[in-house]
């Protein structure tokens, strides 16, 4: 019943985005545009079809691992040469979208407790404004080195993810201390700062302490959510709009696989995508490190 429900909801957005973007197709073509913008679609050596297809295949790994988008994301935009803060400023444009649908599903389903979002979200806002800004200036001025810092980390995700693969059930029966305002701030600034980690880090760490794993996706996404407009914000008012093409092709790869992505969590392997996707991130995570550091 849940799991008919939360598809249910994220079908309707897929309905309406659908609708939306029939209507500006058609306008566009009876106003004779639809040629000036599949040029425009063309630019950058099609980067905005590439874009699409990692963000379909970045939601269905969200879908089935529960995290994993913005890793997938920042790692595939770095390995495309992509400057660091138009990665992370463009991810989190698109992901505004994603995670609302993903936090109005988890509303309307009851999984969100108020107090454990108040304490993430409040913190995390704070590190993501600080995590936007600093990559601003750092991404702009000391690409080359916040690119090498940036992808260090994609590569430890990679090991993390990689690692679960292999790991055997916890008994959970004892909830360890979390520290859910540092928690909150580190995870705001790393996932603002490196265009992804908010899931691995802090939904890891909740789940891992103990808290119930329905109340601790829940809130973490809805936190998400707020850190992520708050980023996307910051970006916006000291970037502007910049590679929307990248934006365009994230936000519609992942609309359009968000209503089949629970569909496909029951069905799909999770150790062997543990697998997989954590040796993917490593091997292009460390061919990023090698153009960073000798090229």
């Amino acid at each position: 019943m849940i799991i008919s429900r939360k598809i249910q909801i994220r079908l309707n957005v897929f309905f309406i985005t659908a609708a939306i973007l029939l209507i500006a197709m058609v306008s566009m073509y009876e106003l004779g545009y639809m040629d000036e913008l599949l040029n425009i679609l063309a630019k950058d050596h099609y980067i905005f079809y590439w874009m699409l297809l990692v963000g379909v295949f970045a939601e269905i790994v969200a879908g089935s691992m529960g995290m994993g988008y913005g890793v997938i994301c920042t790692t595939t935009l770095l390995f495309l040469n992509i400057p660091p803060h138009i990665v992370s400023a463009s991810i989190h444009s698109a992901e505004s979208f994603t995670t609302a649908a993903g936090s109005l599903s988890h509303i309307k389903l009851k999984n969100v407790s108020k107090s454990l979002v108040k304490k993430l979200a409040i913190p995390a806002v704070i590190g993501a404004v600080i995590g936007a800004l600093s990559l601003t200036y750092l991404g702009e001025y000391y690409a080359k080195i916040t690119k090498t810092l940036i992808a260090f980390y994609t590569l430890y995700l990679g090991i993390q993810i990689l690692s679960n693969a292999f790991k055997k059930k916890q008994n959970r029966a004892m909830k360890r201390k979390t520290h859910l305002t540092r928690l909150g701030l580190i995870g705001g600034f790393i996932d603002s700062f490196a265009g992804g980690g908010w899931g691995p880090l802090v939904t890891g760490t909740l789940i891992k302490n103990a808290f119930t794993p329905r109340f601790a996706v829940g809130s973490s996404t809805v936190a998400k959510f707020i850190l992520t407009i708050t980023a996307a914000v910051t970006f916006f008012l000291t970037l502007g709009i910049q590679h929307w093409n990248i934006i365009l092709g994230l936000l519609i790869g992942g609309i359009i696989t968000a209503p089949f992505s629970a569909m496909l969590t029951a069905k799909l392997p999770v150790k062997k995508m543990f697998l997989v996707i954590g040796i993917l991130v490593i091997v292009m995570s460390s061919i990023t490190i090698y153009k960073s550091v000798f090229n």
